[in-house]
């Protein structure tokens, strides 16, 4: 009997030991998988930062005017970017590389295939002085002869009646979010092309000179804008990346500050379209 006793007892004490051996085993596996994936995660580069460059092209917009001697719209003003002459101080000097038309981002990856990021689009928005359009609404008691009612008349944009430029920077400020998918790889070569939407603020620094009053070049958030952009990458050694993409918005700024006073103002919105080269990093 008391043999007996003894081998259950063993049996039982084997039987504990094995469970042991098995639960540590198996906990160990899980252990090291999770360091295994943890390592792999830290060897993901979430992190990405580009700089480039950007073409812009503008829609027509009718433009609002009023303060306390006027009140008129400006209707199908045609505007333009302005480029900079490409020259390695213009671009890449420390005091001037932020004149051209640029454009910055920064962003985290949060899923495989999503990132989200923060960016500023620097373009610029010159009204082409010297083109005809047609005016609408009033002016008086500017000491101008521009003073008068018009009814959908027809006008010449000389720089003496109206100079408009958002050319210290049409700062589009936006919060994006990118899908990415991979195409193509070889060797130290991985192409993917995006897609992303973007919503955010208009900042821009208006350069303005209406009716021979006192022009206010600063930055004034004037509105809101959104886009949608579309891109192809070409990535190098999974760090270093080219990028290139078309991106098209919508601008729209219903507070455009024109002069030293609070009361000379401008509204305008219109579509935009983006050709960008893009350089940049992952980390």
């Amino acid at each position: 009997m008391q043999r007996l006793r003894i081998s259950l007892l063993s049996l039982m004490i084997f039987r504990l030991l094995l469970t042991l051996t098995l639960l540590f085993g198996i906990n160990k596996i899980q252990c090291q998988t999770q360091i295994a994936d943890l390592a792999n995660d830290k060897k993901t580069k979430k992190f990405y930062a580009y700089w480039g460059w950007n073409r812009s092209w503008y829609t027509k917009s009718s433009i609002t005017f009023k303060g306390d001697n006027y009140d008129f719209i400006l209707k199908d003003v045609v505007a333009k970017d302005r480029q900079s002459a490409f020259t390695i101080k213009n671009y890449f000097s420390p005091k001037l590389f932020t004149v051209p038309q640029y454009n910055f981002r920064f962003g985290y990856q949060i899923k495989e295939k999503y990132d989200l990021s923060l960016g500023i689009d620097h373009m610029k928005y010159v009204a082409q002085n010297g083109q005809e359009v047609i005016i609408d609404g009033f002016i008086e008691n500017t000491e101008t002869f521009y003073n008068g009612i018009y009814d959908n008349e027809k006008i010449i944009l000389a720089k003496d009646f109206l100079l408009y430029e958002h050319s210290d920077g049409l700062n589009y400020i936006f919060c994006s979010l990118r899908r990415s998918d991979d195409i193509f790889e070889k060797g130290i070569f991985k192409f993917s092309i995006s897609e992303a939407f973007a919503i955010g603020a208009a900042l821009p620094k208006t350069n303005a000179t209406l009716l021979g009053l006192q022009k206010r070049d600063d930055f004034d958030l004037s509105g809101f804008g959104l886009d949608l952009s579309f891109g192809l990458r070409a990535l190098l050694w999974d760090r270093i990346f080219i990028q290139t993409e078309i991106k098209t918005g919508y601008i729209n700024m219903p507070s455009v500050r024109t002069s030293l006073s609070k009361n000379d103002s401008a509204a305008q919105d219109f579509l935009f379209i983006q050709s960008n080269l893009l350089f940049g990093v992952k980390f």
